[in-house]
Protein backbone atom coordinates (compact mmCIF):
# COMPACT_ATOMS: atom_id res chain seq x y z
CA UNK A 1 0.00 0.00 0.00
CA UNK A 2 1.15 3.50 -0.41
CA UNK A 3 3.63 4.33 1.83
CA UNK A 4 1.81 8.18 2.12
CA UNK A 5 -1.03 6.31 4.03
CA UNK A 6 -1.07 6.33 7.61
CA UNK A 7 0.50 2.87 9.11
CA UNK A 8 -2.80 2.52 11.62
CA UNK A 9 -5.41 3.39 8.63
CA UNK A 10 -2.96 0.60 6.47
CA UNK A 11 -3.72 -1.88 9.31
CA UNK A 12 -7.02 -0.68 9.53
CA UNK A 13 -8.40 -1.01 6.14
CA UNK A 14 -6.50 -4.71 5.79
CA UNK A 15 -8.10 -5.76 8.47
CA UNK A 16 -11.24 -4.69 7.34
CA UNK A 17 -12.08 -5.38 3.76
CA UNK A 18 -8.58 -7.69 3.11
CA UNK A 19 -5.05 -6.40 1.63
CA UNK A 20 -6.42 -6.42 -2.25
CA UNK A 21 -9.31 -3.81 -1.32
CA UNK A 22 -7.01 -2.22 0.74
CA UNK A 23 -5.08 -1.57 -2.30
CA UNK A 24 -8.05 -0.49 -4.06
CA UNK A 25 -8.97 1.89 -1.88
CA UNK A 26 -5.34 3.57 -2.12
CA UNK A 27 -5.88 3.53 -5.50
CA UNK A 28 -8.42 6.00 -4.94
CA UNK A 29 -6.93 8.57 -2.46
CA UNK A 30 -6.67 10.91 -5.87
CA UNK A 31 -8.36 14.39 -6.53
CA UNK A 32 -11.40 14.39 -7.24
CA UNK A 33 -13.02 16.54 -10.47
CA UNK A 34 -15.27 19.30 -9.63
CA UNK A 35 -18.70 18.57 -9.10
CA UNK A 36 -21.52 20.56 -8.11
CA UNK A 37 -25.62 20.35 -7.97
CA UNK A 38 -28.21 22.50 -8.78
CA UNK A 39 -29.90 24.47 -6.19
CA UNK A 40 -33.37 23.72 -7.39
CA UNK A 41 -34.57 26.94 -5.26
CA UNK A 42 -33.51 29.13 -7.89
CA UNK A 43 -32.39 27.04 -11.00
CA UNK A 44 -33.70 23.83 -12.51
CA UNK A 45 -31.17 21.04 -13.48
CA UNK A 46 -31.67 21.93 -17.26
CA UNK A 47 -31.06 25.45 -16.76
CA UNK A 48 -27.95 25.02 -15.14
CA UNK A 49 -26.44 22.61 -18.35
CA UNK A 50 -27.89 24.75 -20.72
CA UNK A 51 -25.27 27.85 -18.90
CA UNK A 52 -22.65 25.52 -18.69
CA UNK A 53 -22.72 24.22 -22.22
CA UNK A 54 -22.84 28.33 -23.26
CA UNK A 55 -19.93 29.02 -21.27
CA UNK A 56 -18.10 26.34 -22.95
CA UNK A 57 -17.76 24.12 -19.81
CA UNK A 58 -17.92 20.26 -20.43
CA UNK A 59 -20.38 19.08 -17.94
CA UNK A 60 -21.94 15.14 -17.46
CA UNK A 61 -24.50 14.27 -15.49
CA UNK A 62 -25.39 11.97 -12.83
CA UNK A 63 -27.48 8.69 -13.19
CA UNK A 64 -28.10 8.41 -10.38
CA UNK A 65 -29.22 11.80 -9.20
CA UNK A 66 -30.17 14.06 -12.03
CA UNK A 67 -29.51 17.80 -9.93
CA UNK A 68 -25.74 16.61 -9.58
CA UNK A 69 -22.79 17.50 -12.36
CA UNK A 70 -19.65 16.01 -12.76
CA UNK A 71 -17.03 18.73 -14.78
CA UNK A 72 -14.31 16.64 -15.77
CA UNK A 73 -12.35 19.62 -17.42
CA UNK A 74 -13.33 22.81 -15.21
CA UNK A 75 -12.27 24.08 -11.56
CA UNK A 76 -14.17 26.46 -9.66
CA UNK A 77 -12.77 29.28 -11.07
CA UNK A 78 -13.85 28.30 -14.80
CA UNK A 79 -17.81 28.04 -13.64
CA UNK A 80 -20.22 31.00 -15.13
CA UNK A 81 -19.70 33.70 -12.56
CA UNK A 82 -23.48 34.34 -12.59
CA UNK A 83 -24.14 30.62 -11.68
CA UNK A 84 -21.93 30.72 -8.39
CA UNK A 85 -22.63 34.26 -7.57
CA UNK A 86 -26.40 33.73 -7.61
CA UNK A 87 -26.42 30.82 -5.71
CA UNK A 88 -27.71 28.65 -8.27
CA UNK A 89 -25.23 25.66 -7.91
CA UNK A 90 -23.47 24.41 -5.16
CA UNK A 91 -20.17 22.96 -5.55
CA UNK A 92 -19.99 19.34 -3.46
CA UNK A 93 -18.78 16.43 -3.43
CA UNK A 94 -20.83 13.34 -5.37
CA UNK A 95 -20.78 11.18 -2.12
CA UNK A 96 -22.00 14.23 0.27
CA UNK A 97 -24.83 14.51 -1.70
CA UNK A 98 -26.35 10.43 -0.63
CA UNK A 99 -26.95 11.08 2.83
CA UNK A 100 -30.16 13.91 1.78
CA UNK A 101 -31.36 11.80 -0.98
CA UNK A 102 -31.77 8.91 1.62
CA UNK A 103 -34.07 11.15 4.10
CA UNK A 104 -38.40 11.51 3.06
CA UNK A 105 -38.41 14.83 3.59
CA UNK A 106 -41.96 15.01 3.91
CA UNK A 107 -43.69 18.68 3.37
CA UNK A 108 -44.35 20.08 6.70
CA UNK A 109 -41.97 17.99 8.90
CA UNK A 110 -39.64 19.47 11.20
CA UNK A 111 -35.93 18.23 10.01
CA UNK A 112 -32.53 18.89 11.87
CA UNK A 113 -29.08 19.06 10.59
CA UNK A 114 -26.86 17.96 13.49
CA UNK A 115 -23.29 19.44 12.77
CA UNK A 116 -24.51 21.63 9.45
CA UNK A 117 -21.66 24.00 9.06
CA UNK A 118 -20.75 24.65 5.76
CA UNK A 119 -23.99 24.16 4.55
CA UNK A 120 -23.84 21.58 1.81
CA UNK A 121 -26.16 18.90 3.39
CA UNK A 122 -28.63 21.81 4.79
CA UNK A 123 -29.08 23.70 1.17
CA UNK A 124 -29.72 20.38 -0.50
CA UNK A 125 -32.24 19.45 2.17
CA UNK A 126 -34.00 22.97 1.58
CA UNK A 127 -34.00 21.99 -2.25
CA UNK A 128 -35.09 19.09 -2.61
CA UNK A 129 -38.36 19.74 -0.02
CA UNK A 130 -38.73 23.10 -1.92
CA UNK A 131 -38.37 24.57 0.88
CA UNK A 132 -41.45 22.66 2.26
CA UNK A 133 -39.79 21.53 5.52
CA UNK A 134 -39.19 23.49 8.59
CA UNK A 135 -35.38 22.85 9.07
CA UNK A 136 -33.00 23.60 11.70
CA UNK A 137 -29.11 23.67 11.24
CA UNK A 138 -26.97 23.37 14.07
CA UNK A 139 -23.52 24.19 14.58
CA UNK A 140 -21.09 24.52 17.32
CA UNK A 141 -18.36 26.60 16.16
CA UNK A 142 -18.42 30.26 14.75
CA UNK A 143 -17.06 31.08 12.27
CA UNK A 144 -18.15 27.77 10.74
CA UNK A 145 -21.68 29.08 11.58
CA UNK A 146 -21.30 32.41 10.14
CA UNK A 147 -20.44 30.55 6.63
CA UNK A 148 -23.24 28.34 7.24
CA UNK A 149 -25.53 31.64 7.40
CA UNK A 150 -23.87 32.69 4.30
CA UNK A 151 -24.86 29.95 2.28
CA UNK A 152 -28.33 29.49 3.18
CA UNK A 153 -28.56 32.87 2.81
CA UNK A 154 -27.08 32.63 -1.61
CA UNK A 155 -28.49 29.39 -1.87
CA UNK A 156 -31.98 30.81 -0.84
CA UNK A 157 -32.56 28.89 1.61
CA UNK A 158 -35.54 30.64 3.51
CA UNK A 159 -37.29 28.17 6.42
CA UNK A 160 -33.85 27.54 8.23
CA UNK A 161 -33.59 28.27 11.98
CA UNK A 162 -29.97 28.54 13.04
CA UNK A 163 -28.49 27.49 15.88
CA UNK A 164 -24.68 27.92 17.39
CA UNK A 165 -24.29 25.21 19.57
CA UNK A 166 -23.03 21.73 20.18
CA UNK A 167 -25.79 19.43 18.59
CA UNK A 168 -25.38 17.29 22.18
CA UNK A 169 -26.29 20.67 24.06
CA UNK A 170 -29.57 20.84 22.68
CA UNK A 171 -32.37 20.62 24.81
CA UNK A 172 -34.35 17.40 24.76
CA UNK A 173 -37.40 19.66 24.64
CA UNK A 174 -37.20 19.32 21.08
CA UNK A 175 -38.12 17.09 18.63
CA UNK A 176 -38.12 16.43 15.02
CA UNK A 177 -39.44 14.70 12.31
CA UNK A 178 -36.50 14.12 10.39
CA UNK A 179 -32.44 13.79 11.77
CA UNK A 180 -29.63 13.98 9.29
CA UNK A 181 -26.88 13.25 11.54
CA UNK A 182 -23.17 13.83 9.45
CA UNK A 183 -21.14 12.86 12.34
CA UNK A 184 -17.35 14.20 12.82
CA UNK A 185 -15.00 11.94 11.79
CA UNK A 186 -11.31 10.59 10.91
CA UNK A 187 -12.24 11.30 6.90
CA UNK A 188 -10.67 7.75 6.40
CA UNK A 189 -12.78 8.06 2.73
CA UNK A 190 -11.39 11.21 1.99
CA UNK A 191 -7.97 11.19 1.85
CA UNK A 192 -5.56 13.28 -1.07
CA UNK A 193 -2.24 12.26 -1.40
CA UNK A 194 -1.49 14.14 -4.16
CA UNK A 195 1.13 16.54 -2.37
CA UNK A 196 -0.67 16.37 1.24
CA UNK A 197 0.69 15.57 4.57
CA UNK A 198 -0.39 12.51 6.14
CA UNK A 199 -3.59 13.02 8.37
CA UNK A 200 -3.17 11.73 11.90
CA UNK A 201 -4.32 7.98 12.41
CA UNK A 202 -3.92 7.00 15.79
CA UNK A 203 -5.88 4.36 17.78
CA UNK A 204 -6.44 6.93 20.49
CA UNK A 205 -7.88 9.29 17.86
CA UNK A 206 -9.99 6.64 16.14
CA UNK A 207 -11.64 5.76 19.70
CA UNK A 208 -12.07 9.16 20.54
CA UNK A 209 -14.26 10.01 17.01
CA UNK A 210 -16.22 7.21 17.93
CA UNK A 211 -17.49 8.40 21.49
CA UNK A 212 -18.47 11.88 19.93
CA UNK A 213 -20.31 10.11 16.97
CA UNK A 214 -21.81 7.67 19.79
CA UNK A 215 -22.81 10.45 21.56
CA UNK A 216 -24.23 12.28 19.26
CA UNK A 217 -26.13 9.64 17.79
CA UNK A 218 -27.76 9.06 21.65
CA UNK A 219 -28.51 12.48 21.23
CA UNK A 220 -30.80 12.66 17.75
CA UNK A 221 -32.52 9.69 18.80
CA UNK A 222 -33.98 11.72 22.17
CA UNK A 223 -34.57 14.44 19.87
CA UNK A 224 -36.36 12.04 16.99
CA UNK A 225 -40.31 11.84 17.47
CA UNK A 226 -41.34 8.33 17.79
CA UNK A 227 -41.85 7.04 13.89
CA UNK A 228 -39.30 9.63 12.65
CA UNK A 229 -36.57 8.73 10.45
CA UNK A 230 -32.43 9.77 10.83
CA UNK A 231 -29.70 9.68 8.34
CA UNK A 232 -26.40 8.59 10.07
CA UNK A 233 -23.82 9.68 7.56
CA UNK A 234 -19.90 9.63 8.32
CA UNK A 235 -16.80 10.40 5.27
CA UNK A 236 -14.67 7.40 6.93
CA UNK A 237 -15.15 3.93 5.67
CA UNK A 238 -13.77 2.12 8.39
CA UNK A 239 -16.56 -0.03 10.50
CA UNK A 240 -16.11 1.00 14.08
CA UNK A 241 -17.29 4.41 13.25
CA UNK A 242 -20.07 3.56 10.57
CA UNK A 243 -21.93 -0.02 10.90
CA UNK A 244 -20.88 -0.46 14.52
CA UNK A 245 -21.41 2.71 15.76
CA UNK A 246 -25.11 2.01 14.28
CA UNK A 247 -25.86 -1.12 15.74
CA UNK A 248 -25.85 0.51 19.29
CA UNK A 249 -28.92 2.83 17.57
CA UNK A 250 -30.34 -0.89 16.39
CA UNK A 251 -30.33 -2.18 20.31
CA UNK A 252 -32.06 1.06 21.50
CA UNK A 253 -35.24 1.30 19.88
CA UNK A 254 -34.45 2.25 16.06
CA UNK A 255 -34.93 -0.17 13.19
CA UNK A 256 -32.98 -0.23 9.96
CA UNK A 257 -34.71 1.54 6.97
CA UNK A 258 -32.76 -0.51 3.53
CA UNK A 259 -31.10 1.95 1.39
CA UNK A 260 -33.28 1.97 -2.39
CA UNK A 261 -31.77 -0.97 -3.92
CA UNK A 262 -31.18 1.32 -6.99
CA UNK A 263 -28.94 4.11 -5.87
CA UNK A 264 -26.70 1.19 -3.72
CA UNK A 265 -26.30 -0.34 -6.84
CA UNK A 266 -25.62 2.85 -8.53
CA UNK A 267 -22.86 3.67 -5.88
CA UNK A 268 -19.00 1.85 -6.50
CA UNK A 269 -19.59 0.19 -3.01
CA UNK A 270 -17.47 -1.44 -0.30
CA UNK A 271 -18.78 -4.34 1.60
CA UNK A 272 -21.13 -2.88 4.47
CA UNK A 273 -24.43 -4.89 6.24
CA UNK A 274 -27.30 -5.29 4.09
CA UNK A 275 -29.43 -2.25 3.92
CA UNK A 276 -26.16 0.52 4.24
CA UNK A 277 -24.49 2.63 2.07
CA UNK A 278 -20.24 2.46 2.39
CA UNK A 279 -18.96 4.49 -0.73
CA UNK A 280 -15.67 3.26 -2.06
CA UNK A 281 -12.92 6.39 -2.36
CA UNK A 282 -12.68 6.22 -6.55
CA UNK A 283 -11.51 8.80 -9.01
CA UNK A 284 -14.85 10.55 -8.36
CA UNK A 285 -16.11 9.70 -5.60
CA UNK A 286 -15.03 9.95 -2.09
CA UNK A 287 -15.35 7.32 0.44
CA UNK A 288 -18.71 7.62 2.24
CA UNK A 289 -21.42 6.14 4.78
CA UNK A 290 -24.62 6.33 5.19
CA UNK A 291 -27.84 4.25 6.75
CA UNK A 292 -31.13 5.45 7.72
CA UNK A 293 -33.28 3.94 11.06
CA UNK A 294 -36.58 4.80 12.32
CA UNK A 295 -37.53 4.90 15.84
CA UNK A 296 -39.60 1.97 16.88
CA UNK A 297 -43.23 3.19 17.89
Amino acid sequence: MDERIPQYLCERLTSAYGAAAADAIAAGYVRKPTTLRANTLKASADEVAAALAEAGVRAERVPWYPDAFILPDAQEKDLPLPLYQEGKVYLQSLSAMLPALLMELKPGSSVLDMCAAPGGKTTQIAALSGGQVSLTASERDAARTERLRFNLERQGARRVSVMQTDARQLDDFFRFDEILLDAPCTGSGTLVLDGEAPRRMTPAWVDKTVRTQKALLKKAMTLLKTGGTLVYATCSILPEENQDVVRTALGAGMELVPAPDALARALPSLPAPEGMICVKPTERTEGFFAAMLRKKR
